[in-house]
């Protein structure tokens, strides 16, 4: 991950802080192997406390507007901290990928 990656990961992280409360935040795919370029997507996995349709509301309205700022699509998979410790989403494919591979900010 590039430094400038991280520093946009950092800020989404404190804005998205101020309003839902975090258990994880992960940035996978292209942008944490290194392999992306300059059009690529920032994946990021979000994992929260508690999740409801307002909550997704909020935190894709704050992902999208750093995005916005910063020139860069950003693309969260959000779940709840009872989806990954409790339902068969952790033994996902995806999901065991982000767990080996992702880049914990």
């Amino acid at each position: 991950m590039t430094g400038k990656d991280l520093s946009i990961a950092l800020e989404l992280k404190a804005r998205l802080s101020e309003t839902v409360r975090l258990v994880d935040f992960m940035i996978f795919g292209s942008r944490a192997r290194g392999d992306c370029d300059a059009d690529s997507d920032m994946d990021v996995f979000l994992e929260v406390e508690s999740l409801d349709r307002s909550v997704k509301r909020s935190i894709r309205n704050i992902v999208w507007a750093t995005g916005y700022e910063y020139s860069i699509y950003i693309s969260p998979l959000i779940f709840s901290r009872d989806e990954i410790e409790q339902s068969p989403v952790r033994s996902s494919p995806i999901v065991r990928n982000i767990f080996s591979e992702g880049i914990r900010v």
